[in-house]
């Protein structure tokens, strides 16, 4: 739950020097809203015109940052999207460290104006969206006051200030750990980490420290909690380790975690006080299918144990969760046909990751291929009933699929709904409509929510005629 919406105060930032922001995207505007409404003197930009316009139509000031004298400024406020190092920082950048000002991001402004509450972060590759908002589902019905956000979606500076007694659970990207100065984590958690965004940090070494970055300054009872099914995770596990981490929590899906959580044949062990129980068969949560939402849920656990709340309101929580929207979500059953949205799967691996949580699939693909097609998922396709290929990529698709699964080309993802539920339902046997489109969506729709809610409207038009033809 979260408390009456009291302001965070910048009172700290006020009579002083300008406070810069550049970037007017979601963050950056809430940023220089918040700072303005608060007192402080901002000093915003944009490159682009369209994010200007945007900031002088609600009154706040703009100041040409590539010509502004930056050593005046208290600090350089930059939107996530912003290059700080690699592949070259932004010219701003560059300016203000060169000028001495220190360039911090919005997670940073939000600690400062909020220092006494607890903060817990969630980084890694994958699986950090649902972790964020499990963990924010279990300490809501915990009764804690909380705000969740940060990369999720939710701009950290419109949140309510919490006080001591709250708790904000952040989603942090890489981009945004390279932006936290004083912030110290609560309770962190390090999921896993495979190449991505390798451009941003000047490669892989580089990618690796800024996730690590999520555990700078951690002492005490303060929580490192670390998926080690990854080399890379692994590694990082391991040089906490030796630095004596007094905190330190391993998390696994794919072996036993002594004083850590795991998850064995779908059963969640909670190894934190050395008694090793079996707490709750994952596999009866249709909400967290497939192991990469078992290791979502061990992370969770950890952080609902550290964080107070008992085993009972954990267990309890994790069987009310009711997914994230367009990641595997389950969105009705019509008898023994269950309709799951995925529409998030912009690529291969987010696809595999949904074909491999299910037996029976009638698989809704394509749209706008990314480099590589489908290479990759030739395991999978056993578990493949019938594909159902639309978009720009369905001839590809099509082509590809040859020998592996049978499939056919519907266009649209309407067609493709009703297409699959009458194939599935005179098999007989049942199964599930699942979209995965391991594509972009920009051929059709301009962005994976709307495709997935397209989706969700075709499967509850059809759930509704199916209703009508039976009365």
């Amino acid at each position: 739950m979260n408390t009456e919406p009291n302001s965070l105060d910048f009172g700290f930032l006020r009579g002083g020097a300008p406070v810069a922001v550049l970037g007017l995207g979601k963050s950056g505007m809430a940023t220089a809203a918040a700072l303005h409404a608060n007192g402080v003197d901002v000093a915003a930009w944009d490159d682009e015109a369209t994010g200007r316009r945007a900031a002088a139509d609600l009154g706040i000031p703009l100041v040409d940052l590539t010509e502004a004298d930056l050593s005046d400024m208290q600090f350089l406020v930059l939107s996530p999207g912003i290059p700080l190092h690699f592949p070259d920082p932004h010219p701003i950048a560059k300016r203000a460290r060169e000028a001495g000002c220190a360039i911090i991001g919005d997670i940073e402004l939000l600690y400062r104006a909020e220092p006494n509450a607890r903060y817990v972060g969630i980084t890694g590759t994958n699986g950090k969206s649902t972790t964020t908002s499990l963990i924010g589902h279990i300490l809501s019905e915990a009764g804690l006051p909380i705000a969740v956000g940060g990369n999720l979606g939710t701009a950290v500076l419109t949140f309510p200030a919490l006080g001591a007694s709250g708790t904000y659970v952040l989603e942090m990207s890489s981009y945004q750990l390279d932006l936290i100065d004083t912030l110290i984590f609560d309770a962190a958690v390090l999921l896993n980490i495979t190449p991505d965004h390798l451009d941003r940090h000047g490669g892989m070494d580089g990618y690796i420290a800024a996730k690590e970055r999520i555990f700078a300054g951690q002492t005490g009872t303060k929580a490192a909690i670390v998926g080690v099914d990854s080399a890379p995770s692994q590694e990082v596990a391991d040089r906490l380790a030796a630095k004596h981490h007094r905190h330190l929590i391993a998390i696994s899906v794919n072996k036993a975690a002594p004083r850590g959580v795991s998850v064995i044949d779908g059963w969640l062990i909670d190894d934190l006080d050395g008694l090793g129980t079996r707490e709750i068969d994952l596999k009866s949560i249709k909400r967290l299918p497939g192991t990469h939402n078992w290791q979502n849920a061990a992370a969770a656990w950890a952080v609902a144990r550290v964080s107070g709340v008992a085993k009972p309101d954990i267990i309890s929580s994790l069987k009310s969760f009711p997914g994230l929207a367009h990641r595997q979500q389950l969105v009705r059953s019509i008898g023994d046909i269950t309709f799951v949205d995925d529409s998030k799967a912009t690529n291969v691996d987010a696809a595999e990751k949904a074909l491999g949580s299910y037996e029976r699939i009638y698989w809704i693909a394509g749209g706008r291929a990314k480099d590589g097609g489908l290479s990759g998922l030739e395991d999978l396709m056993p578990r493949v009933v019938h594909a159902f290929l639309v978009g720009e990529a369905a001839p590809e698709f099509a082509a590809w699929l040859v020998g592996k699964a049978p499939a056919t080309i519907v266009e649209t993802i309407d067609r493709a709904v009703c297409a699959a539920y009458a194939m599935s339902k005179a098999d007989g046997i049942g199964g599930v409509i699942l979209l995965s489109p391991a594509c972009a969506s920009f051929d059709q729709f301009p962005n994976f929510e709307v495709r997935g809610r397209f989706f969700v409207a075709a499967v509850n038009s059809l759930a509704s005629a199916t209703l009508e033809a039976r009365t």
